[in-house]
C-alpha cells in the first residue's frame, strides 16, 4: 500500500476477531518496523512488552477502565520510558524524550500493523502502576502507551478530522 493511502485508510479499531491469531511473522514485522523509529539522539529510550496471554490481556483490560477489545485482541504491545538510556541529556531532556521515543516506536507498530492488514487502537487511558506490574517493568519505566493488535471484526467510519486551518499555525517572518 502507498503510505500516502496507508495514512488516509488506518482507522482505530475497538472490535477484534478474538478467533484470528496474529502470526509470529506479522509480530516480527511489526516488532521490527518499532526499531526503525526515529528517536532522540538514537537513544532509543523506550522498551516494548509483548503481551499474548489472556489472562495478562484482561488485566491489562482492567487497569484500562475494562476496555473488552483488550480481551479480542490477541496481542497488546506495551510502550514504556526508558530513562536510563538519555541520562546524558538535561534533566528537560531525560524526562520527555524518553516519551517521545516510545510515542514514536508506538506509531510506527500502528502504522507497521496498518500496512500488513491487520488493525490496532491507541490506549492512553490505563492506571500507569497497574500495568507496569503486570508486564512486570520496573519502577524506573513509565508505561506510555498500549497497543491491541488483531484483525478487525468491524470497520467503523471515518471520524472527521480538524481542518489544517484551525490547527495549522504560520510563524510570520520578521
Amino acid at each position: 500500500m502507498e503510505y500516502s493511502d496507508l495514512i488516509r485508510t488506518r482507522q482505530s479499531v475497538r472490535k477484534f476477531d478474538a478467533d484470528r491469531p496474529v502470526s509470529p511473522e506479522q509480530l516480527q514485522i511489526i516488532l521490527e518496523a518499532t526499531s526503525r523509529a526515529p528517536s532522540a539522539g538514537n537513544m532509543q529510550a523506550y522498551e516494548i512488552y509483548v503481551v499474548t496471554d489472556a489472562k495478562q490481556r484482561d488485566r491489562l483490560s482492567c487497569a484500562a477502565l475494562a476496555q473488552e477489545y483488550f480481551l479480542q485482541s490477541p496481542v497488546v504491545l506495551v510502550f514504556c520510558t526508558h530513562p536510563a538510556r538519555a541520562e546524558m541529556y538535561t534533566e528537560r531532556s531525560q524526562r520527555l524524550f524518553p516519551v517521545q521515543d516510545a510515542t514514536i516506536a508506538c506509531a510506527f507498530a500502528m502504522l507497521a500493523a496498518a500496512d500488513i492488514g491487520l488493525s490496532s487502537v491507541w490506549t492512553g487511558a490505563f492506571e500507569e502502576k497497574a500495568v507496569r506490574i503486570i508486564i512486570g517493568a520496573p519502577e524506573t519505566q513509565t508505561p506510555v502507551a498500549m497497543l491491541p493488535i488483531g484483525y478487525a471484526a468491524e470497520q467503523p467510519e471515518a471520524h472527521p478530522r480538524r481542518p489544517l486551518e484551525e490547527m495549522v499555525h504560520w510563524v510570520k517572518v520578521g
